[in-house]
């Protein structure tokens, strides 16, 4: 189950990072900012504990997050969304998975990953919640081959956080992992003949890193 964000902001932040003139400065404080309201969308999928504290007048029932929480960037462009992840969630360990897209056939390549075992006893608890991070679900195959490195791992609770996504990969994660909720800030309309999403942004990861061609 896919769901999109909704918000006016996001509409306004969504503009600049489509914006072919946005320098890549302000390409990542926009991309930071939108991630900050999937992170708050993000938090309704942690599951919370109570404790009781003392107010200066009285004590009073309250909540907090269980604590066993992973952020998995994809990287390279994944990387821009964890800051904004760690404002609401500082605990959060930072997990990686690096990976790129053959230009050729679309499909990834898997380059590496620093996600520790969650089948071993005593290692990791099975219900730590996992949040997969990348701006672009174009394909969806990046997003499905992390998410089985992480079931390969032992992690059972995974939630996909992007940005950008197309019908096509949005299909082919449901497919893939119908298990894992997706969460975007907009739902594009096509891929193009190359992969890319349309409308889009263009290559996140390049204009992150100002790595792009100049046009």
């Amino acid at each position: 189950m896919s769901h999109v964000l909704e918000e006016s902001l996001a509409s306004v932040l969504l503009t600049t990072l489509r914006d072919k003139r946005t320098r890549s400065p302000q390409f990542r404080n926009a991309l930071h900012r939108l991630s900050l309201l999937l992170a708050v969308r993000a938090c309704e999928h942690i599951a919370v504990e109570t404790e009781t504290v003392h107010t200066p007048l009285e004590t009073v029932e309250g909540t907090y997050f269980e604590p066993r929480i992973a952020l998995v960037p994809i990287m390279r462009a994944g990387a821009g969304m964890v800051d904004a992840f760690h404002t609401f969630l500082p605990e959060a360990d930072v997990w990686h998975i690096s990976m790129s897209r053959n230009p050729d056939t679309l499909e990834p390549e898997f380059h590496g990953s620093k996600v520790p075992r969650m089948i071993d006893p005593g290692i990791e608890p099975h219900n730590r919640i996992c949040f997969v991070l990348d701006p672009m679900l174009a394909t969806g195959g990046s997003a499905s081959l992390a998410i089985q490195k992480l079931k390969d791992a032992g992690a059972q609770n995974i939630v996909f956080v992007g940005i950008f996504g197309a019908p096509e990969g949005v299909a082919r994660l449901e497919q893939d992992h119908p298990d894992v909720p997706i969460l975007l800030a907009v739902l594009d309309r096509q891929l193009n003949a190359i992969g890319y999403i349309l409308p889009g942004c263009g290559d996140a990861g390049d204009r992150l890193n100002g790595t792009q061609h100049p046009s």
